[in-house]
C-alpha cells in the first residue's frame, strides 16, 4: 500500500519533535508538480497526461513517470527525516565513499515503501508489466565492485534501522565503463548512465560549496600576535549537491545520498570567446567538470593520478564543508559539542584526505587552535580498511600534493611531525621505526601514505572480516597496532536482505514468507528456523522448484547476452566478480580446461555416465590498464568458444563469459546459482560480499579459508561447504620455497592442462598471446600460488560433482546455507558500527 495521508501524519509526528519549527531553506526537499498526498496511481496519471500531453505512452515514459511518482510518495517522509536529524538529537553519521554501487532503485524502493502491489495496479491501465518497466532503468554508474556495493547495502541498513546516516559521494557523469566482448577481448565503452536523466535525484543548489585547488600559501600575523595561513590564487571549483532518497524498510525514514557534481565557478570567459579564443574561453570550465566526469580514471598515467587525487579531495572537501555549514546553521561557531554529535566514516583509504581538510577548515576558516581542531578531528574520524594488498593503498607523490593542494600538504607535514613525537617516545632512539611509520615515505620520489594518515587521525580502525583484521594487526599495520591497540576492531561485512533476497529472489521470498512469516526481512536471524525443514519433503520439493525456475530465468539472460544455451537441469557453477589475479579466475579456468579434457576422454571411451553435467558462468570487468586481467578475459572467452562449439562436449559442459556484469545482472545470477566460487589466495581477500549473496540465496560455496569465507564455514559447517587450499599461514610459509614446476609435475591433471595450453590449442590464430599467463603459473614468484592450490581445488570439485548427483541431499545443504546466512546481513554489521564505533 502507499504511504497514505493518515499514515504520513503519524510518521511526521513521530519524526519531528518540533513540528512548528520553520524548516531552513537549505533543508527543503524541492516540491514538484504532483502533491505528495496523491495516490501512486493518480500521481502516475498526472505525470503521463500533463507531462507528455499525448495519448500513446511508451514504456520509457512510463518508467520515468512511475519513478517520479514513487519519489513523490517519499517527499513528506524525506522532509520530516531531514527536519528531525537537523536537530542533532542523535549522533549524525557521514559515510564518505568514492563509490556507491546502488544498482536500479525502482524495485528496491517499491519493496521498502510497500508499494509493489499498488504500482502493479497503477500500470494495469497501461498494459505494462512492472518487471518489464524495471528493466528499463539504468544501473547507477556510481561504483565499480564490492566496495561500492557494500556502501549501498550499508545505506539501506542504516535507513531501515532508523539511523541518521548521510552518504556522501560523487555524481559521476559516466560510470567506470560498459564492457563489450569483441573477439574475446574486453572493449571499454562509455557508461552513459545519465543519458536519459535520473528521476530519483533532486538538485539542491542551497548546499553548493566551493573547493579550492592549486595556488600558493602565505602567512600573516593578526593583531593578537597569532600566526595564520591563507591559501591564495586558487583555482576554485563549485561542488553542486544532488540528493537521492534512501528509504528504510517500511519505517518512515528516508535517508539521503548526497552526490557532488563539479562545475566551474563561472561558465566561461565571454570576452575571450568574443575575441575568438574559443578554446581558452571554455578551458577552465572543462577542467572543472572533468573531476566528476568518469568514475575512477585509469591512473596508469600521470594525468590519471592527478585526476583521481582531485576526485578524492573534491569529495572530501565538499562533504566536510557541508557538514560544518549544517552545524553552524544550528549552533553558530560553538564547536564544543560537534564531536559528540558527528562522526565521519571513511570507506577505505580514498577519502582519507578528509583528515587534513577538516583540520584546514577548522584552523583556517573557523580560527580554531590546532589542539582543539585536532581533538575534534581525532574524535570524529573513523577508518575502514578494505584491502590487504599494499599496492592498493593510496600513495600520492609529495610534489603532486605541493602543486595541487599546497595548504593541505602543510597540514599533513604538521600532523606527521607531531605524531612522530609519539612514535619516538614509544620506540626511543629507533630511527628505522620513525621512517617505517612516517606518513611521508622518503626516497627518490617522496610520497604521502594516505592509509597511515587515516590511522593516525582516526579513533577507530576496522577490518571487514575476522581473518582480515587479524592479518592487518599482525602484518600490514602491526606497528600501529602496537602503538594504539585500542583503535583496532573488526566489523565483518554484510549485505542487505531486502535487495539480495526479498527483492532479487521473489520466488524464494514467497516460500520463506509462507513458512516463516515476514520478520526475516527485518531480522535475518529468523532464517535459522529453516533448519527445522531440512527433512520436510514438501519443503525440499518447493525449494527445488524455486531454484529450477530461477535457473530458467537466468538461462534466458545468458542466451540473450552470450549466445550460449544453459540447460537448467545442469549444475550452475558461477564465478562473477572484478577480474583480478588474486581472485583467481585463472584457477577456475584451468579447472574448466581439465573438465574439457576429462569430457573428451569420457566421450571417446563411452564412459559419460560418470560425468556431472555443469554450466560454468564467469563474469566481471578488468580495470582498463590491467593487462593481465584483460588477458584472462580473452582466455576465458577462447575456452568458452572451443567448448561450446563441440557438439560432443556441450551435453556435459558449457561455458559463458557474461559481458558487462553489474548489480542488475547479479540480481538474476545469485538466485539461480548452485555453486558459488570464492577461490582467492588465502590472505588476499579482505572479506567478499558476493559470497554472502550466494549463500543467502541457497548456493553452496567452494572456497579457500580467506576473507569472510572463514566465518561462513563456521556458521554452516564443513559438511555444507567445499573448502580447499592453503590457509594464510601456509601461503606465507610456502612463499620462500615455492616451486610450481614440481607441483605441476606432481599433478597429472595440471600437467595435462599446462601441456594443452602451451601447445597453443586455445589461441591457434594468435600464437603466443597467452604466454604471460603460462609464465605466471610457472613462476616461483607467483604471489597467487595458483599451481599450489590446483590439485586441492580439483579434488574439492570432485566432491562437488558427487554431492550434486544426490539432489535431495544437495537441496538440504542449500536450505542450511540460507538458514545460516543471518550473520551476514548488513543490519548485523551496521548494528556493530552503531554500538561500538559510532555510539549513535
Amino acid at each position: 500500500m502507499s504511504i497514505s495521508p493518515t499514515k504520513r501524519d503519524k510518521v511526521s509526528k513521530k519524526a519531528s519533535p518540533n513540528k512548528a519549527r520553520k524548516v531552513q531553506q537549505g533543508d527543503q526537499i524541492q516540491q514538484q508538480d504532483c502533491p505528495p498526498c496523491d495516490s501512486l496511481s493518480a500521481s502516475l496519471a498526472r505525470y503521463m497526461n500533463n507531462g507528455l500531453g499525448q495519448q500513446e505512452h511508451v514504456k520509457h515514459d512510463l518508467f520515468h513517470g512511475l519513478a517520479s511518482s514513487v519519489k513523490h510518495q517519499m517527499l513528506s517522509a524525506w522532509r520530516e527525516t531531514r527536519n528531525k536529524d537537523s536537530q542533532y538529537q542523535t549522533k549524525q553519521v557521514a559515510y564518505l565513499s568514492l563509490e556507491f554501487l546502488m544498482g536500479r532503485a525502482l524495485g528496491n524502493a517499491l519493496l521498502n515503501l510497500e508499494l509493489t502491489d499498488e504500482s502493479r495496479e497503477a500500470l494495469n491501465q497501461y498494459a505494462v508489466d512492472l518487471e518489464a518497466l524495471e528493466g528499463l532503468e539504468h544501473d547507477a554508474g556510481l561504483g565499480n565492485g564490492g566496495l561500492g556495493r557494500l556502501a549501498a547495502c550499508f545505506l539501506d541498513s542504516c535507513a531501515s534501522m532508523d539511523l541518521a546516516v548521510t552518504g556522501y559521494g560523487i555524481r559521476y557523469e559516466y560510470g567506470m565503463f560498459a564492457q563489450k566482448i569483441v573477439d574475446g577481448y574486453q572493449i571499454e565503452r562509455p557508461d552513459r548512465w545519465l543519458k536519459d536523466g535520473n528521476p530519483w535525484e533532486v538538485r539542491v543548489p542551497n548546499h553548493n560549496v566551493t573547493v579550492p585547488f592549486f595556488g600558493h600559501t602565505e602567512s600573516y600575523v593578526d593583531k593578537a600576535g597569532r600566526r595564520h595561513m591563507t591559501w591564495l590564487n586558487t583555482q576554485d571549483v563549485k561542488a553542486v549537491a544532488y540528493d537521492m532518497p534512501v528509504p528504510g524498510y517500511r519505517n518512515g525514514r528516508i535517508n539521503t545520498l548526497r552526490l557532488w557534481k563539479s562545475e566551474a565557478t563561472d561558465d566561461f570567459d565571454l570576452a575571450e570567446f568574443n575575441q575568438g579564443d574559443y578554446t581558452e574561453a571554455v578551458a577552465r570550465k572543462n577542467l572543472a567538470e572533468q573531476i566528476t566526469m568518469v568514475l575512477y580514471p585509469n591512473d596508469a598515467s600521470e594525468n590519471g593520478k592527478e585526476l583521481r587525487l582531485r576526485q578524492q579531495y573534491f569529495l572530501s572537501s565538499a562533504s566536510l564543508q557541508d557538514l560544518l555549514n549544517n552545524w553552524v546553521k544550528q549552533n553558530g561557531h560553538d564547536f564544543s559539542g560537534f564531536a559528540n554529535a558527528n562522526v565521519m566514516q571513511l570507506n577505505d583509504t580514498h577519502p582519507s584526505v578528509a583528515v587534513p581538510e577538516l583540520m584546514r577548515l577548522l584552523v583556517d576558516h573557523y580560527a580554531m587552535e590546532w589542539e582543539q581542531a585536532w581533538e575534534i578531528t581525532t574524535s570524529t574520524m573513523a577508518y575502514t580498511n578494505h584491502t590487504l594488498l599494499p599496492e592498493a593503498l593510496e600513495r600520492w607523490p609529495v610534489r603532486m600534493f605541493e602543486q595541487m593542494l599546497p595548504r593541505v600538504l602543510e597540514i599533513i607535514y604538521e600532523i606527521n611531525a607531531r605524531y612522530l613525537d609519539d612514535v619516538a617516545h614509544h620506540w626511543p632512539g629507533d630511527s628505522d621505526m620513525l621512517n617505517k611509520m612516517s606518513i611521508i615515505e622518503e626516497g627518490h620520489e617522496p610520497h604521502v601514505r594516505m592509509a597511515y594518515l587515516a590511522i593516525v587521525a582516526s579513533f577507530s580502525v576496522n577490518g571487514v572480516a575476522g581473518l582480515h583484521t587479524q592479518l592487518l594487526t599482525s602484518g600490514l599495520f602491526k606497528s600501529f597496532y602496537e602503538l594504539w591497540p585500542e583503535k583496532f576492531n573488526n566489523r565483518t561485512n554484510g549485505v542487505t536482505p531486502r535487495r539480495w533476497l526479498a527483492h532479487c529472489n521473489p520466488r524464494l521470498a514467497a516460500l520463506l514468507n509462507k513458512r516463516l512469516g515476514l520478520e526475516w526481512i527485518r531480522d535475518l536471524q529468523h532464517l535459522q528456523a529453516l533448519n527445522a525443514f531440512t527433512e520436510d519433503k514438501e519443503m525440499i520439493e518447493e525449494w527445488q522448484q524455486v531454484k529450477l525456475a530461477n535457473k530458467r530465468e537466468l538461462s534466458l539472460m545468458i542466451a540473450r547476452e552470450c549466445g550460449v544455451e544453459f540447460s537448467p537441469e545442469m549444475m550452475f557453477d558461477v564465478q562473477v566478480k572484478r577480474i583480478h589475479e588474486y581472485k583467481r579466475q585463472l584457477l577456475n579456468i584451468l579447472h574448466v580446461i581439465h573438465l574439457y579434457q576429462k569430457t573428451l576422454t569420457a566421450v571417446s571411451e563411452n564412459k559419460t555416465q560418470d560425468l556431472q553435467p555443469r554450466c560454468v558462468l564467469i563474469g566481471g570487468k578488468a580495470a582498463p590498464g590491467y593487462m593481465m586481467a584483460k588477458l584472462l578475459i580473452k582466455l576465458a572467452n577462447n575456452l568458452a568458444h572451443m567448448i561450446n562449439s563441440d557438439p560432443d562436449v556441450v551435453p556435459y559442459l558449457r561455458v559463458a563469459f557474461l559481458p558487462n556484469y553489474n548489480v542488475s545482472a547479479m540480481e538474476k545470477i545469485c538466485p539461480a546459482t548452485d555453486l558459488s566460487q570464492q577461490i582467492s589466495t588465502a590472505g588476499k581477500e579482505a572479506s567478499g560480499t558476493g559470497n554472502m549473496k550466494f549463500m543467502m540465496n541457497g548456493a553452496l560455496t567452494i572456497g579457500t579459508l580467506d576473507g569472510a569465507n572463514v566465518e561462513m564455514l563456521e556458521e554452516v559447517g564443513e559438511e555444507n561447504f567445499f573448502q580447499f587450499g592453503l590457509n594464510a599461514d601456509e601461503v606465507s610459509a610456502l612463499k620462500p620455497n615455492y616451486q610450481p614446476a614440481q607441483l605441476i609435475k606432481d599433478s597429472p591433471a595440471l600437467a595435462d592442462v599446462m601441456t594443452l595450453m602451451e601447445s597453443g590449442y586455445f589461441n591457434l590464430q594468435e600464437p603466443g598471446i597467452f604466454d604471460p599467463i603460462i609464465a605466471s603459473i610457472k613462476s616461483p614468484n607467483d604471489p597467487w600460488m595458483t599451481a599450489a592450490d590446483f590439485e586441492s581445488y580439483r579434488l574439492a570439485q570432485v566432491r562437488v560433482a558427487d554431492a550434486y548427483k544426490d539432489r535431495k541431499s544437495w537441496t538440504q545443504m542449500s536450505i542450511r546455507n540460507t538458514a545460516c546466512s543471518g550473520r551476514f546481513s548488513s543490519d548485523v554489521t551496521i548494528a556493530g558500527y552503531r554500538d561500538d564505533i559510532w555510539r549513535a
